[in-house]
């Protein structure tokens, strides 16, 4: 959040938290006495009928028009999303020139700047592909596929960029 911008306000109050509360409330009391009433016992059943009826329903009785117009969403000019949303862990890179976590292993190669990175600290990014980068400060020093392959750089490029 803090990479993009945006200031989280905590609601700790009930008052703050109320509107969402309520909602809860509505949902966890009233859908499976609408689910009992239509009969439905199995969860594809329950997703069906979500679907198909419940929420237009639901959203038609319960919805309520916004005082104001216009919207609170602002574009971002970021243009490196892909590594913000990103899982991030820092690792120290062995003296082998590799980089565990858990029972994953991944082989560092060379880089111009650096024949090893044994003892350096490097950010590992789990990406929602599933790709793995590993970033030694600005440098990308290593790409991997989801299987932990390693990736050719032109390939990586259009995957993470």
């Amino acid at each position: 959040m803090k990479e993009l911008g945006v200031q989280m306000i905590p609601a700790y109050s009930p008052q703050a938290r109320g509107r969402s509360e309520r909602s809860f409330g509505t949902w966890q009391g009233r859908l499976p006495q609408e689910l009992r009433l239509a009969g439905i016992d199995t969860l594809e059943g329950a997703n069906a009928f979500l679907c198909e009826s419940y929420m237009a329903e639901f959203n038609e009785k319960f919805t309520v028009l916004a005082k104001e117009k216009g919207t609170a969403f602002r574009k971002t000019a970021r243009a490196d999303l892909n590594w913000i949303f990103a899982v991030q862990s820092e690792r120290v890179v062995a003296q082998d020139n590799t980089v565990r976590m858990g029972e994953r292993v991944w082989q560092i190669g060379k880089t111009a700047f650096r024949n090893t990175l044994a003892g350096c600290t490097v950010m590992i990014h789990e990406h929602l592909d599933r790709a793995v980068s590993i970033r030694y400060g600005p440098h990308v020093v290593g790409r991997f596929d989801g299987q932990g392959q390693p990736l050719s750089a032109s390939s990586a490029r259009k995957r993470v960029a």
